[in-house]
């Protein structure tokens, strides 16, 4: 039987397996940083800590690349924690389970990591490296990439001197990206004083789990089901139907992946509750038919009573918040008009928190259009505002525009054909990279955008295409030896 280390690429194989034992969740780095550091000591690499967490490490190049331009590998440490209702991993804590599946490399019941392990990995094989052909080599491995891009953000001027950055991030065998889109964290909240509930009433807990999720940007396109917005679709019908009171509601734990999952507590007049159960019974249909085609066979909605909670949310805020959510944008918003399959602008309803007089709703807007998403922005703003809630904007960052002319990119497309006998392809992607923040900070880098074939990230199906890495590891060292040299 087929093991993780006797897969090939040894070189990178094995170091992701080391990483998969490490935590490593968005932010708690602090074990990840500490064995980064402490395995480019044993292995003479060097290495250090920036202030916001980023690990940097140098390498020389080899003799008679020396004249080479200096390429900076980049890479984010930081994975995103998702597992299946019940699995009862701690990702502060626990090493992931591994599994290879035929052709697929997959975790037990938790995201793989591969996103972006598998740069990481390719960045540690690089780096110790006896026999690979090279000019001078950076590597910076970025802090809290899936949560804001804060290691990118806390970048400094003259940290990197390397003219061309290869960003090992993206998730398509066979395609160099040279652009993206840019994002926005918008953040709207309420403080309520919480009422007393009916003592005759019941309660109910309503539940959506199961369904696939996914990537906020690249698989916003898909179609699939955000546990929010079905979960706002049925308690706006149990309020006007059945006399219903919202408690509280959690659903969704990242911004940048699609709520799996949502629940509510809901209060309701005894007399109603079957009419409530029937309701849940109608929905659950109505969904199952709606996603049938897209979503997992076993999402599940479900009721349960549970005990009636002593307080519960005003009438009139629970229903301004209702409509509110109901009311936002979520999904595709439009495709880039010159290229129609490729997603402009999009929202994501990520995060809602409702309970104990706090309200927050936390969503991720993209777009590769700035004017685009300072309008999707200024939209939700007003949606939310509209319900009374304080509306904030964090983390913007803008789009990748991309360069058409790039000499790496030219080179890397020439080394792909002469390679595979088959031509890449050259796309812009609807997720957020850090290249353009780090192009930024460091004018003038010449960047690109490639990695293996992933499926399902921050998911807790994830999965890593095999095959697709021997592709990708040959073109990375193809590309090593091909870095143009200096002017």
């Amino acid at each position: 039987m087929a093991t993780i280390k006797s897969l090939e690429p040894k070189a990178i194989f094995k170091n992701f397996e080391l990483l998969t034992q490490v935590p490593r969740p968005s932010g708690h780095l602090e074990k990840i940083q500490s064995f980064l550091l402490g395995w480019a000591k044993e292995h003479g690499v060097e290495a250090e800590k920036d202030e916001v967490g980023n690990i940097l490490m140098r390498k020389p190049a080899t003799p008679g690349f020396e004249n080479k331009q200096t390429a900076i590998l980049q890479a984010h440490m930081d994975m995103v924690p998702q597992q299946v209702e019940g699995r009862g991993h701690n990702f502060k804590a626990d090493p992931l389970k591994i599994f290879i599946d035929g052709d697929w490399l997959k975790a037990e019941g938790t995201t793989l990591g591969a996103d972006d392990g598998i740069g990481v990995a390719s960045i540690m094989a690089v780096m110790e490296s006896k026999t690979l052909k090279h000019g001078p080599l950076e590597a910076l491995i970025t802090a809290d990439e899936e949560t804001g891009m804060f290691g990118a953000f806390g970048l400094k001027e003259g940290e990197l001197t390397g003219s061309i950055l290869l960003n090992l991030d993206t998730e398509d065998e066979g395609e160099l990206t040279i652009g993206c889109a840019g994002g926005v964290d918008i953040t709207a909240t309420l403080g309520y004083k919480e009422v007393e509930t009916d003592p005759n009433d019941v309660a109910v807990k309503v539940s959506i789990r199961g369904l696939l999720g996914g990537h906020s940007g690249l698989e916003i396109s898909c179609g699939r089901a955000n546990a929010n917005k079905l979960m706002a679709r049925f308690v706006k019908d149990a309020i006007k139907d059945d006399s219903a009171r919202l408690a509280s509601w959690h659903g969704g734990n990242m911004r940048n992946a699609i709520p799996r999952e949502c629940s509510v507590v809901l209060t309701v007049p005894a007399e109603n509750k079957d009419d409530l159960l029937d309701l849940v019974a109608c929905y659950k249909e109505i969904f199952w038919e709606e996603y049938k085609d897209i979503e997992n066979s076993d999402f599940s909605f479900v009721v349960e009573k549970c005990k009636l909670p002593a307080l519960q949310v005003p009438e009139e805020i629970a229903d301004n918040l209702v409509n509110a959510i109901l009311a936002c944008q979520n999904g595709v918003c439009r495709y880039i008009p010159t290229i129609p399959s490729t997603v402009e602008t999009s929202s994501n309803l990520a995060i809602i928190d409702i309970d104990g007089g706090n309200a927050a709703i936390k969503i991720l807007a993209r777009s590769s259009s700035e004017t685009m998403k300072e309008y999707l922005a200024n939209s939700l703003e007003s949606c939310f505002s509209m319900a009374g809630m304080k509306v904030e904007f964090s983390g913007s960052y803008s789009g990748w525009q991309p360069n058409t002319s790039s000499p790496i990119v030219k080179a890397m497309a020439d080394c792909y054909y002469r390679l595979f006998g088959e031509t890449c392809k050259i796309v812009v992607v609807h997720a957020g990279l850090e290249c353009g923040i780090i192009g930024a900070v460091t004018p003038g880098l010449d960047m690109v955008s490639f990695g293996p074939t992933l499926r399902s990230p921050h998911t807790p199906q994830e999965r890593c295409y095999i095959p697709s890495v021997s592709k990708y590891w040959n073109l990375l060292i193809a590309t090593l030896e091909e870095i143009p040299e200096k002017q």
